[in-house]
């Protein structure tokens, strides 16, 4: 049975609220295997149900069978916080198709009475032969205030460090605050490897970040009418600095928007960005993989 990551809040309620209903039907196979670079399984069964409606006393394996179906043969598990972390870092342990990032999500940081003690849970689980990325952190304007910010940038810095003490991915997540993304991670210096979770900037923050060799993650938000400015961003991104992810249960691809998001619906968004960026669509698949495994290692 999923041990669930730490009690809902109301905000986690009112989304798994708004996200009820079916999953959506499972889309064409891609013609190579890629992997889902950024998921929460456990948001996703606690908030939305076992994807493809898969036994219940085993979501993650019907998960990722479910996935396998369509291509998505390798998943990325992210925490938020610490009870998510090991949850992610022991599932990864379980299940040879689950790899594990851990870290505490920037709006976590603020709300902790003890940052201190928490980035030091984050940092032994980071030490774990499954866990490869430090991540979700970084910084997020949009739901944290100015009060909270300097906590905000304190556990990004952390945890920039645990990433270079473990030479693990630094997974980001970077809501409405490009500019001071960049500088924090030019100040501490990035290590080898920084994916940008769920891209959401313009053409001129992608060629910053393409030019100081960053990977792109690409979520279902690429396939939105709305979102001509992340396809223009992802049409200058060079293939072997792409990656692409879910963010389940959120940001499902058209034409499902509002359903729960899972990874077997990753097929959607890789044929969007093949449109997008003019590349053939095995081309495109075997070139994510390929950074993927560069990433993250091998599973």
């Amino acid at each position: 049975m999923l041990s669930l990551m730490s009690e809902p809040t109301e905000t986690r309620r009112e989304r798994a609220a708004r996200r009820a209903g079916e999953f959506p039907p499972a889309p064409e196979p891609l013609p190579r295997p890629v992997l889902d670079s950024h998921t929460h399984l456990d948001i996703t069964v606690s908030e939305a149900g076992v994807p493809g409606g898969g036994p219940a006393d085993d979501p993650v394996a019907a998960a990722v069978a479910l996935a396998t179906t369509v291509g998505v043969d390798r998943l990325v598990q992210v925490g938020v916080d610490v009870a998510s972390s090991r949850w992610g870092a022991d599932t990864a342990d379980a299940h040879p198709a689950v790899l594990a990032t851990v870290a505490l999500h920037p709006n976590e940081a603020p709300r902790l009475a003890d940052l201190d003690e928490a980035l030091r849970e984050i940092e032994s689980l980071a030490a774990r032969d499954r866990v490869r990325g430090i991540g979700e952190t970084g910084m997020d304007f949009f739901r944290t205030a100015d009060e909270g910010r300097a906590a905000q940038e304190a556990s990004f810095r952390a945890h920039i460090a645990i990433a270079k003490r473990y030479d693990k991915a630094l997974v980001i997540h970077d809501r409405d605050a490009h500019a001071d993304v960049l500088r924090i991670l030019d100040d501490e210096g990035a290590p080898d490897t920084v994916v940008l979770h769920c891209f959401s900037g313009d053409a001129e923050f992608a060629r910053e970040c393409v030019r100081r060799g960053y990977l792109l993650s690409f979520a279902g938000t690429v396939t939105f009418g709305s979102a001509a400015g992340l396809r223009e961003a992802a049409a200058l991104t060079p293939v072997d600095q792409m990656l692409v992810e879910t963010d389940a249960p959120y940001l499902t691809p058209t034409p499902h928007r509002g359903r729960p998001n899972a990874s077997y619906l990753i097929p959607l968004t890789v044929r969007s960005l093949a449109q997008t960026t003019g590349t053939d669509l095995d081309e495109l698949c075997a070139a994510i993989s390929a950074t993927g495994d560069r990433a993250f290692g091998p599973w």
